[in-house]
């Protein structure tokens, strides 16, 4: 495995030209993950190249439409000026089921000043991670993905079903930890393992959740611009690799009606840079006084980001479902802000912080 952290603009031409790259896909995270930009053919790849997009680009919906009005619209400029592309030579990754060598960079964009487009979703992350560095401390994230493998389905009108596994039947039943529901597909696995290992993805375990067909990978902790790069790669990889096995992948909160959300749950910790001392847990292994702010501030400041982390209106069919008392048990999605710890049930908050 190379080392990419520190590559610069020759160190990438000398990866791609290692490894016979004839075509680069220029990729741009949106707002929604959706990877956005163009292709080049390897010889027009130049470090003054140039490339352009409009900054509407970024804040395009889930469903391909610009804002018309609200913060994004506010910020974007009436002309909707160009942004300036600059490939982040860290980021390139081969993409393993393109038929001829084929490479993907992620690239920052830039106002014709040469300052980073502040609302471009990397922009914000990097923006955040310089907030911390800035204290002395660098945070720390691990995430899980939940999805769903669904049956390939062309009528957008018909309900999704569960794909059929080698039996050749598909799950009619909750499968949770199941290791013999997760080789029913074992063929499609062993390719995202050989996916993500070819573009250099740090995934950890695979397990079956509860749903029928729904299933999570997990990712090794790790810094969070790196990792947010690795999940915006490895949804990619996913679906691609459904898509050669005859199914689908989905990673929509509520794909199915009577089946449970998905969900990302991201592990976070903030690590001292001098001492390398987790700051959330005291020398005696009890937490700290910075773990208690922590989750005090994410009490108070998580209702403000519900927008981010339920974007959609299918996002909230899982809440909604979560607040019926019924299915309360049932579901996992964040309805409250409680908090707990294995050594402190029941939920407790922090001394003077509010539950939202």
């Amino acid at each position: 495995m190379v080392d990419k952290k520190n590559f610069g603009f020759a160190e990438l031409e000398q990866w791609l030209n290692e490894r016979r790259v004839t075509e680069i896909e220029c990729l741009v995270p949106d707002l929604t993950g959706v990877a956005r930009g163009k292709i080049l053919p390897r010889e027009k790849f130049t470090e003054d190249r140039g490339m352009r997009l409009p900054e509407a680009i970024v804040a395009i919906g889930v469903t391909g439409e610009f804002p018309e009005e609200g913060p994004y619209y506010d910020v974007i400029h009436a002309t909707d000026r160009d942004m300036h592309l600059r490939p982040d030579p860290s980021t390139v990754r081969i993409v393993p089921w393109a038929t001829d060598p084929t490479a993907q960079v992620l690239h920052d964009c830039f106002d014709r000043d040469g300052k980073l487009i502040p609302y471009a979703p990397r922009s914000v992350l990097r923006h955040v991670c310089d907030l911390y560095a800035a204290e002395g401390w660098s945070p720390v994230v691990a995430p899980e993905l939940e999805f769903y493998l669904i049956e390939r389905n062309s009528d957008p009108n018909t309900p999704l079903r569960p794909p059929r596994g080698r039996s050749g039947r598909s799950e009619t039943s909750r499968q949770a930890y199941s290791i013999d529901a997760v080789n029913e597909f074992d063929p499609l696995f062993e390719d995202i393992y050989a996916y993500c290992e070819k573009m250099e993805l740090n995934v950890d375990t695979l397990i079956h959740e509860v749903g029928a067909g729904q299933m999570e990978i997990n990712f090794f902790h790790d810094h969070p611009l790196g990792l947010a790069d690795e999940v915006f790669f490895f949804k990619r990889t996913i679906r691609e690799t459904a898509l050669r096995h005859e199914m689908y992948a989905t990673f929509m909160a509520k794909p199915m009606a009577g089946e449970p959300g998905s969900a990302m749950h991201v592990h976070q910790s903030i690590v001292d840079e001098v001492s390398g001392r987790n700051i959330f847990s005291n020398p005696d292994g009890s937490p700290s006084k910075e773990f208690y702010w922590y989750i005090g501030g994410l009490q108070k400041y998580t209702p403000a980001a519900m927008a981010l982390f339920a974007p959609y209106v299918n996002s909230y069919r899982r809440a909604w479902h979560a607040r019926r008392p019924r299915r309360s048990t049932s579901s996992g999605a964040p309805t409250t802000a409680p908090w707990a710890s294995a050594r402190r049930w029941p939920r407790q908050r922090p001394a003077g912080s509010r539950t939202a």
